[in-house]
Order: C-alpha cells, then structure tokens, then sequence
C-alpha cells in the first residue's frame, strides 16, 4: 500500500506510528513508534517525535525539534525553531522515571514561538501566542500572550495572531474584524 504523507529519504520512520495523509517529514526526523501525526502536518529538519505524541491535523514543527512522551498538540498547533519540551519535573540521570512523564496538552491554534521552553504538566489554551525564548512554568488561558523567563501573561492575541486592544471589554482584530470579549478575566470570540 502507497503512503499518502511524504518523507524526505534521510527521515527515519518507526514502525508503528500513524501518520495522516498529506503530512510532510523532513531531513533527518526521527517519527517512532506509536506516536499519532494527524493530515497536513509538516514535520521540519531534526525533529524527534517520540513514541505515544499525539499531534492533531495541520500542525508545523519547526526545525530542531523535540516532541517528547507525554505531549498531545491538537489541531493548528506552530511550534517554532528550536522550542523545547520536558517531560519531567525533576530528571536524574542515574534514575529511572519513565513511568512518571508528566502531560503536557497544547490546545488547537495555540503558537510557541522560537527557542521557548515549556516544563511539562502544563497546559497552553486555545490560540494562546508564547513569545520567543519564554520560558512557561504554569498553565497558559487561552488566547493568552506570555513573554519572558519566567513566562508572564502581559496580554491576548486573536486568533490571526494580532495583540487585542480592549475598550469596555471588546476588542476587534485587526485583520479578520472578530470581535472579542474579556468577561472577568477570560477572553472569548463573540459568536453572531
């Protein structure tokens, strides 16, 4: 049976894993085992997706990469160059804690920008935007900017990336005219 995902001849695919049709692996990815890439995905240079990662449809990891066990992105996920996840809370090399590999959940839409750390058991909202070199060590809301080591929530983002404005509690982005509300601490896109 034809694969219906493209994988760059230097690729290394595990036996195992499911990956969706459309999805692009690039030079020297490591895909393993039991790992889930849903359609449209697009895998860059040097990424290790390791065994039982779930990422949903049409996310993009960028180059240098790590997706360790534990981690679930779902759809529309950016991961940008060189981010970094963990995936334990206290790591030694002398001990064993496979069995202690903490969650970390990044919800649909949500971008983490170059070189941001994310320490595991966390999770980052819808839409959320962690700017470059953050460093997040607490769970993002959604629609959320975070910046800075550590990582602090100094704004919102819409959904096509723009900072939100909020007059009264609404605010309007900027290029797609979605109107938001800030109703006690929680954005929302207002549904017509």
């Amino acid at each position: 049976m034809e694969k219906e995902y493209f994988a760059h001849e230097t690729a290394i695919i595990d036996e195992g894993c499911s990956i969706g049709k459309g999805t692009k692996i690039w030079h020297f990815s490591h895909i393993m085992s039991r790992c889930t890439i849903g359609e449209n995905c697009n895998i860059g240079q040097n990424v290790v997706v390791s065994p039982e990662v779930v990422l949903g449809r049409n996310v993009k990891v960028q180059n240098n990469v790590s997706i360790y066990t534990g981690v679930v992105c779902e759809d529309d996920v950016f991961l940008g160059p060189s981010m970094v996840f963990t995936n334990i809370i206290n790591p030694r090399s002398h001990i064993i804690r496979k069995e202690q590999y903490a969650r970390t959940l990044v919800k649909k839409g949500a971008s983490i920008g170059a070189n941001a750390t994310i320490v595991c058991g966390n999770e980052i909202g819808e839409y959320a935007f962690i700017g470059a070199g953050a460093v997040v060590t607490k769970n993002v809301p959604p629609y959320a900017l975070v910046v800075g080591n550590p990582g602090r929530h100094v704004s919102y983002m819409s959904e096509y990336g723009h900072r939100l404005e909020f007059t009264d509690g609404i605010a309007e982005c900027p290029e797609s005219h979605e109107i938001y509300q800030l109703i006690d601490g929680k954005v929302s896109k207002r549904q017509l």
